[in-house]
C-alpha cells in the first residue's frame, strides 16, 4: 500500500492540500470557514482491475479529495483540457482559430468559447450564485469542491504526465482554483441552451443598412433538436422480473473524446454514502449509478432549458421597446488574450444583453437581429448551480420514490431524464429537469407573430420581450425548488411495477401500455403532436422487454443480453414483403445485394457488409430528407408506424448511393472491419451497433469525425450498466465502459475495456469489500 502524507498546514506552495487558506481560489468560491482549525483529509483509494477506484474516506470531503486524484490520474488531459474552456484561456494557448467542440452540441472557435467564457467571468456569474442562498449550492458542496480541487493540484505536483496528448502543455500547471472548478461544472449545465447556440450568440451583430435580408433553412429546427448526444434505459419492476425486484438497463450515449466522458468511481463514507458508477470527467459524485437499494440511469430529455424572446426595436438596432418605455441593449465589450506569431495579444470582441439573456442572431432559427426586432434568450440552466448538490444527494436514496424527491429538492437536473429501479421491485420514469415555467396558457398569451412559427416548428413558443417582465415573464410553483421553473406538479412522471423505459423521445409513451399527457409543450410532445413519432430506437427498446416477457420474466441475465443483441429493428420493418431487396435490385448492384440478402438484419461485428449497407442507406436517406416510408405514422399505431419501404426512385437513389460508399472500403469485409473503435490509443476493435435512431439499434456507436458509419467510432454506448437486485441484501452489477477508464495510451487500462466491449462482454464490477479485496491491484492511502 502506498502512503501519501501531505503537510496540515495552511498553504505556502502550490502544494494546496487544505481549503480553508487557499491563495489560488477568489475569496468570494472558498467554502464557508467551518471551524478555526482547517480539516484533514484522510482517504483510501483501492484500485481494482480495469483501474477502477474504490474511494473510502469519513468525510465527504475526503470521499472528494480521493475523487479529484482518481479523475486527475485517469484523465489528465481531458480535465486540464476542461479547466483551461472554463478559465476561458484556449485562444491563448491553442489560438483563437481553431474549432473546439465539446462532442455533444457546442461547437465553435476557442476565440468564441473564450468570448462567452470571459463574459461570464466579468459579469461573476458563478461567484453571485456561490453566495445564492436558493440557486447556490450547499457549504457541504463547497467543501468538497475545495477538496477535489486540492487534490488535482497535488496530482499535478507529484505526478509526471506521461499522456503524449499534454505532456509537455505549458497550460498545465498545479494553480486550479475552485473557481475553476465551479466554471466547469456551470458550463455542463448549459450544453442543451447557451453553448448550443454558441456561434449565434457570439457573431450577432447590429444590422446595417447594407446586411441582406436573412432567411431561414428548412432545416434548422431540425438540426438544431439533432442532439449530438443521447440514451437508452429500461427499469424493470418486481412484477415483470424472476427476483420480485427491480433491475435496470442503462446505456447513455455520449461522446468518447472530450469533455463528457465518463470515469468510473465507487465512493464511499461509511454509514452515510455508498455508490458506484459513471461520473463525467471532474465531477466528484455519481451521474448514472447504483447503491444498495436503488439503480438509476438518465436520457437526454426532450424539454427546453430556455425561451427566445422577441423585442421590437426603438429607433435603432440596440435600443428596444419594454413594458415601461425604451430601453438600451447592455453592450459587452470582452477582451480575450489570443496566441499569434508575434506571441499573446488582446483582442475586443462584443456582446449583448438584455436584462433577459444574451442577444443572438440565428436567421436558420426564425431568429435574425433585423432593422426592426432582436432575439434574446433567458436560459434556465444559467440561474443556478445546484447539480452537484442533486447527483450527490441522489446517491443516498433509498428507493425510487426517494430518488425523485431528492431530484426534485435539488432542483438542479439539467437536461436528462430519470430511469430507476429499485430493490422493492418499484421502477420510475420521470422527467423533472429543469425546464422553464412556461404553462401552455403562457405561451399562447405571450408568442408573437414569428414565436409562433418557432412554437409550430419545434414546439418552443417564441415570447414577447417587451413583456418579459410582466405577465411574460417564467412564471413559480409553490413546490418548485426555486422561482422560473417548472415544479413537480407539472413535470411527468409514473411509478410502476412492471416496466419503463425511454430513448430520447418525448415522456409522453414510458412504455407501450402507459400514456402520460397534459402537461406543457415546452416539456416535450404527445400524441397528435407535429413530429412526436417515435423512432425506431425508440421501438426496438421497447421490442426487447416484450419479446422477452412473451417468453417469461426479465432474469438478470436476458436483461444484459438486450445490450448486445444488436437488432436493427429499422431493416426489420425495410425487408417486410421483400421491399429492402426490391430496392436493392432497382439499382443494379448484383453483388452488393446478394450481400445485402445474405445479411443477418444485425450489427454484430461478425455480421457481413450489409450491415454498412443498410446503415449507409438510412443515413443518405436522412441527409436528403427522403420520405423512406410509404404507410406515415399514425399516433393510434405508434410502435407499429411507419412501415412499408418506399420503392420510389430518389430511395433508390440513396441506396445506390449507400452501395459506392461501402463498395470503396470493401464489400467482402465483416461489419467489425469497416466499423471500429476510434478513440485514442484504440487498437482497432471491431464493433458491434449502429446509427441508433435511423437504424433503430438501441446499441448506437458512430463516428463523430467523419461517415457516422464508415469512420472509426468515437461516440455512442458509453458507461454501460445492468443493475439487479437480488434477495435481501444481493446486488449483481454488470458494467462496462466503453472506451476504457484512462485516456493515457501508455496505460494497461487506457483500452482493456475496449477490448472487452468489442467481444460483447462485462466487466462484474467488485462492490461489496469481499469482491474488492478479490479483484485488488494497487492501494493508495492520501493524507492531506
Amino acid at each position: 500500500m502506498k502512503v501519501l502524507q501531505g503537510p496540515l498546514v495552511a498553504l505556502t506552495s502550490l502544494l494546496m492540500l487544505v481549503p480553508a487558506a487557499s491563495a489560488m481560489a477568489a475569496p468570494q468560491t472558498a467554502a464557508p470557514a467551518k471551524s478555526a482549525a482547517a480539516p484533514a483529509y484522510d482517504v483510501t483509494i483501492e484500485i481494482t482491475e480495469h483501474g477502477i477506484p474504490h474511494i473510502t474516506s469519513d468525510t465527504f470531503e475526503g470521499m472528494a479529495y480521493g475523487a479529484g486524484w482518481a479523475t486527475m490520474s485517469a484523465a489528465t488531459c481531458n480535465l486540464m483540457d476542461t479547466i483551461l474552456t472554463a478559465r476561458g484561456e484556449r485562444s491563448k494557448y491553442l489560438g483563437p482559430e481553431a474549432t473546439y467542440e465539446d462532442n455533444v452540441g457546442g461547437k465553435g472557435t476557442n476565440l468564441q468559447w473564450d468570448t462567452l467564457v470571459t463574459d461570464l467571468h466579468d459579469r461573476q456569474v458563478v461567484e453571485k450564485l456561490l453566495e445564492d442562498e436558493v440557486a447556490g449550492p450547499t457549504d457541504r458542496a463547497e467543501a468538497m469542491v475545495v477538496a477535489e480541487t486540492a487534490a488535482f493540484n497535488r496530482w499535478l505536483t507529484e505526478n509526471e504526465i506521461t499522456d503524449p496528448a499534454c505532456a509537455d502543455a505549458e497550460w498545465i500547471k498545479p494553480d486550479i482554483t475552485t473557481t475553476d472548478v465551479w466554471y466547469a461544472f456551470y458550463l455542463a449545465q448549459l450544453i442543451s441552451s447557451t453553448s448550443r447556440l454558441l456561434p449565434q450568440i457570439t457573431t450577432a451583430t447590429p444590422p446595417t443598412a447594407n446586411t441582406p435580408a436573412a432567411k431561414p433553412t428548412a432545416r434548422g429546427w431540425k438540426a438544431f433538436q439533432e442532439q449530438d448526444f443521447g440514451s437508452n434505459a429500461t427499469a424493470v419492476g418486481g412484477d415483470d422480473t424472476s427476483t420480485g425486484r427491480g433491475m435496470i438497463l442503462g446505456n447513455p450515449h455520449f461522446p468518447w473524446l472530450g469533455r463528457y466522458r465518463f470515469t468510473q468511481m465507487h465512493l464511499t463514507v461509511p454509514g452515510e454514502f455508498n455508490a458506484a458508477g459513471g461520473a463525467l470527467t471532474g465531477f466528484p459524485a455519481i451521474n448514472i449509478g447504483f447503491n444498495r437499494r436503488v439503480a438509476w440511469s438518465h436520457t437526454v430529455s426532450t424539454g427546453y432549458r430556455f425561451t427566445p424572446y422577441q423585442y421590437p426595436t426603438a429607433g435603432t438596432p440596440t435600443s428596444y421597446k419594454t413594458a415601461t418605455g425604451t430601453a438600451e441593449l447592455d453592450r459587452r465589450d470582452v477582451e480575450v488574450e489570443v496566441k499569434t506569431a508575434d506571441g499573446v495579444e488582446t483582442v475586443t470582441r462584443t456582446l449583448w444583453r438584455t436584462p433577459q439573456g444574451y442577444v443572438l442572431s440565428a436567421p436558420s432559427l426564425f431568429m435574425p437581429w433585423s432593422a426592426t426586432s432582436f432575439w434574446a434568450i433567458r436560459d434556465a440552466n444559467a440561474e443556478h448551480l445546484r447539480t452537484f448538490d442533486t447527483f450527490l444527494s441522489m446517491g443516498m436514496a433509498s428507493s425510487v420514490r426517494d430518488l425523485l424527491q431528492r431530484q426534485d429538492r435539488g432542483g438542479g437536473m439539467p437536461w436528462v431524464n430519470t430511469i430507476a429501479a429499485d430493490r422493492k421491485g418499484d421502477v420510475v420514469y420521470a422527467d423533472h429537469s429543469v425546464v422553464p415555467h412556461v404553462t401552455d396558457e403562457m405561451a399562447e398569451r405571450c408568442m408573437t407573430g414569428v414565436g409562433r412559427l418557432i412554437f409550430a416548428s419545434a414546439g418552443l413558443p417564441g415570447l414577447d420581450g417587451t413583456r418579459a417582465t410582466t405577465d411574460c415573464r417564467w412564471g413559480t410553483d409553490k413546490d418548485a425548488q426555486r422561482p422560473g421553473i417548472l415544479g413537480p406538479q407539472h413535470l411527468p412522471e409514473t411509478f410502476r411495477r412492471d416496466w419503463v423505459m425511454n430513448a430520447n423521445d418525448s415522456y409522453w409513451a414510458p412504455n407501450d401500455k402507459v400514456r402520460l399527457t397534459g402537461y406543457p409543450r415546452i416539456i416535450g410532445c404527445e400524441a397528435g403532436d407535429v413530429g412526436c413519432d417515435r423512432t425506431m430506437r425508440t421501438k426496438v427498446v421497447m421490442a426487447y422487454v416484450r419479446d422477452q416477457l412473451k417468453q417469461g420474466k426479465e432474469t438478470p441475465e436476458t436483461l444484459a443480453s438486450h445490450q448486445y443483441a444488436n437488432r436493427v429493428y429499422a431493416a426489420e420493418v425495410a425487408r417486410q414483403g421483400g421491399r429492402l431487396d426490391q430496392v436493392c435490385a432497382a439499382t443494379d448492384e448484383t453483388d452488393a445485394c446478394q450481400v445485402l440478402r445474405d445479411w443477418d438484419g444485425r450489427s454484430d461485428a461478425t455480421s457481413n457488409a450489409g450491415a454498412a449497407i443498410f446503415q449507409e442507406f438510412v443515413q443518405v436517406a436522412d441527409a436528403r430528407d427522403l420520405k423512406i416510408w410509404a404507410v406515415p405514422y399514425d399516433f393510434r399505431k405508434p410502435f407499429t408506424t411507419p412501415n412499408t419501404l418506399s420503392t420510389a426512385q430518389p430511395v433508390v437513389d440513396a441506396m445506390a448511393a449507400a452501395i459506392a460508399k461501402v463498395e470503396d472500403k470493401g464489400l467482402g469485409k465483416s461489419y467489425g472491419e469497416l466499423h471500429y473503435s476510434g478513440d485514442r490509443g484504440s487498437e482497432k476493435w471491431p464493433l458491434g451497433g449502429g446509427l441508433g435512431d435511423l437504424s433503430g439499434d438501441a446499441n448506437a456507436v458512430s463516428s463523430a469525425t467523419g461517415d457516422r458509419v464508415l469512420d472509426p467510432v468515437t461516440r455512442g454506448s458509453s458507461y454501460i450498466q445492468t443493475i439487479a437486485f437480488t434477495g435481501k441484501k444481493g446486488l449483481n452489477a454488470r458494467t462496462i465502459l466503453t472506451y476504457s477508464q484512462y485516456e493515457d495510451p501508455t496505460s494497461p487500462w487506457s483500452d482493456d475495456q475496449t477490448r472487452l466491449f468489442s467481444k460483447e462482454k462485462w466487466v462484474r464490477l467488485p462492490w461489496t469489500a469481499k469482491q474488492v479485496e478479490a479483484h485488488l491491484v494497487d492501494t493508495i492511502h492520501l493524507v492531506g
